[in-house]
C-alpha cells in the first residue's frame, strides 16, 4: 500500500483520495533544500541532481510510496508536479493548506537562486578546513595552558562544537558540494569524519538514501518514525529511552552501529544491506580510517592518562553527538504550526515559496527556544499508523501518562 508522509518543502501525495484517521500532528522530516540550509554556503548537488540508482530508493510524481515499485531514484527528493488548490477557512475564504502540495517545483527553487552559489570554490572549501582545525588545535592548546575547572566547561562547549562543525565539512564533501573533485572530497571527509569517530563513506551512502527516500516511513533512513506494530515490540525501558531527554540526544554512535529499530545492519560493515557490492570497498576503507583513530585514542590514552583524554577529546565528543541528534530530531519533528520550516539564506527564493516561507526564529547566546518543540514532540511522536496513504505521529496514551 503506498504510504507517505508529510515533508517539510513539500507535502508528500500518492493519490486523489486522503485516508488520515487522526488529527495528530504530521510527521515533519528533515528540510530537503541543502544547497539553502546549512551552516555554510557551499553548494548543494541535491536540487535537481540525478543520484545514482540505488537499493531501496524510489521516487513518484507525488512522492516515495511505501511498499510500491522501486524506481532506483532519479531525484533526490520527491516533490509535487502540480499545485493543488488551498483550502477555504471557516469563514468560507481561501486559506493557506500547507499540507497541500506547493504551487512550485524544486526547479523553481534552483532557478531563483543565485548563480554564484552554484559554483563550487575548492579553495575556499579547503580554507574552511584549514580554519576548523586551527581552532581544534588552539581550543585544545588552551585548555591545556590553563588547565582548570572554570575553564575546562568552556573548552567542552567549544570543542564539542567545533566537532560538529568537522561534521558538517565531511557533509560537504559527501553531497559533492565541497568540490568538483571526487577524491579530494573521499579524502577530507575521511580525515574530517574519521577524527571524530564517523564512518565516512558508510554514512555518506547511507545519507544518500536518506535524501533519495525523503519522508518514505520504510525506506528513509534518518529519524524517520516506527510503525506502530515495531513499537509494540519495543520494551518499557526501551520506549523511556527513546523518548525521554537527555537519551535520544546521544543516540548517533548506537545508530551507527546498528542502525534503528525494524532495520538491520551496520554502518561499518561492508556486507550490511545498507551498501550494494560494488560499494564494499569504500566502506571497508572508512571502517579501517575509523579504527586508525580509534587505535590512537587508545594510544594516547595510555600515553598522556585517561583523564586526559576524557577532558580533551571523549566529553567533547559527546556534545559533538548531542548537538548532531539534536539539529537532525528537530528536522524531522520540530515545529511551532503545520507549516514547513526552512532555514538559511533563503532570501532569494522568498518569492518563488511565498507563503511557504517560513523566518526562523531568531537564537540568543544559547538555543534555548528548541527545548519547547523538542519535549513537546518527545511527549507526542511515538509513532505512525500501520495503514494509509499519508499517515501522521500518534501518541502513546502509556507514555503520556507516565510522563505527568
Amino acid at each position: 500500500m503506498a504510504f507517505s508522509v508529510l515533508s517539510d518543502c513539500c507535502v508528500l501525495k500518492t493519490a486523489p483520495s486522503l485516508k488520515v484517521g487522526s488529527q495528530h500532528r504530521p510527521m515533519v522530516p528533515q528540510a530537503s533544500l541543502p544547497g539553502i540550509v546549512g551552516l555554510r554556503s557551499l553548494p548543494s548537488l541535491c536540487l535537481g541532481r540525478s543520484f545514482a540508482k540505488h537499493k531501496g530508493a524510489g521516487t513518484f510524481p507525488y512522492g516515495p510510496l511505501r511498499g510500491g515499485p522501486r524506481l532506483g531514484g532519479e531525484t533526490g527528493v520527491a516533490v509535487p508536479l502540480r499545485p493543488t488548490l488551498v483550502s477555504d477557512n471557516e469563514n468560507g475564504e481561501a486559506g493557506f493548506d500547507p499540507s497541500a502540495p506547493p504551487p512550485f517545483t524544486l526547479a523553481d527553487i534552483r532557478a531563483a537562486i543565485p548563480k554564484h552559489c552554484w559554483v563550487k570554490d575548492p579553495w575556499k572549501s579547503i580554507s574552511y578546513v584549514v580554519r576548523d582545525v586551527v581552532v581544534v588545535f588552539g581550543l585544545a592548546a588552551a585548555a591545556s595552558y590553563f588547565n582548570n575547572w572554570l575553564f575546562w566547561p568552556i573548552y567542552w562547549a567549544a570543542q564539542g562544537t567545533m566537532f560538529w562543525a568537522l561534521f558538517v565539512l565531511g557533509h560537504d564533501c559527501g553531497h559533492g558540494s565541497f568540490s568538483s573533485n571526487h577524491k579530494l572530497n573521499s579524502v577530507i571527509g575521511h580525515l574530517t569524519h574519521s577524527s571524530i569517530l564517523v564512518p565516512y563513506h558508510g554514512w555518506r551512502i547511507s545519507h544518500r538514501t536518506h535524501h533519495q527516500n525523503h519522508g518514505h516511513v520504510e525506506n528513509d533512513e534518518s529519524w524517520h518514525p516506527m510503525s506502530k506494530t515495531i513499537y509494540d515490540t519495543l520494551d518499557e525501558t526501551t520506549k523511556k529511552l527513546r523518548f525521554t531527554i537527555p537519551y535520544p540526544l546521544l543516540a548517533y554512535p548506537f545508530y551507527l552501529w546498528g542502525r534503528t529499530p525494524g532495520k538491520k545492519g551496520s554502518h561499518f560493515h561492508p556486507e550490511s544491506d545498507l551498501f550494494v557490492p560494488s560499494e564494499k570497498k569504500d566502506v571497508s576503507t572508512s571502517t579501517a580510517c575509523w579504527s586508525a583513530m580509534t587505535a590512537l585514542l587508545a594510544g594516547l590514552t595510555v600515553f598522556m592518562g585517561p583523564a586526559w583524554i576524557i577532558k580533551f577529546y571523549v566529553i567533547p565528543y559527546w556534545i559533538f553527538v548531542m548537538w548532531l541528534d539534536l539539529v537532525t530530531y528537530l528536522h524531522h519533528h520540530g515545529y511551532d504550526e503545520k507549516v514547513p520550516w526552512y532555514r538559511g539564506k533563503t532570501e532569494a527564493v522568498k518569492p518563488v515559496l511565498g507563503k511557504y516561507y517560513r523566518e526562523p526564529k531568531q537564537s540568543g547566546p544559547l538555543p534555548l527556544h528548541l527545548l519547547d518543540p523538542l519535549l513537546k514532540s518527545m511527549s507526542q511522536d511515538h509513532y505512525v499508523n500501520d495503514e494509509g496513504e499519508i499517515v501522521f505521529y500518534q501518541a502513546d496514551p502509556n507514555m503520556t501518562k507516565s510522563r505527568r
